[in-house]
């Protein structure tokens, strides 16, 4: 299943692929990919597993862009 989230303040470019590095790593995550340009993130895995992942994506977000949130 396919999630998508929009990320606010996301101001950096290589902390976007940072991030999508981080997040297509989680367990379960079968691919994840943020858009710079549009502020996007798609996460793909198995619904059951979506909600386990939000905290671990979140972690990510704000450790390497404090700023950035998930809307």
């Amino acid at each position: 299943m396919k999630k998508r989230y929009a990320l606010e303040n996301l101001g950096c470019a290589d902390c976007a692929n940072k991030m999508e590095n981080e997040i297509s790593k989680l367990p379960g995550v079968e691919r994840a990919a943020i858009n710079f340009m549009t502020a996007k993130l798609t996460v793909e895995a198995p619904k059951e597993k979506l909600a386990d992942l939000r905290p671990h994506i979140d972690e990510i977000i704000n450790r390497i862009e404090p700023d950035c949130k998930i809307r």
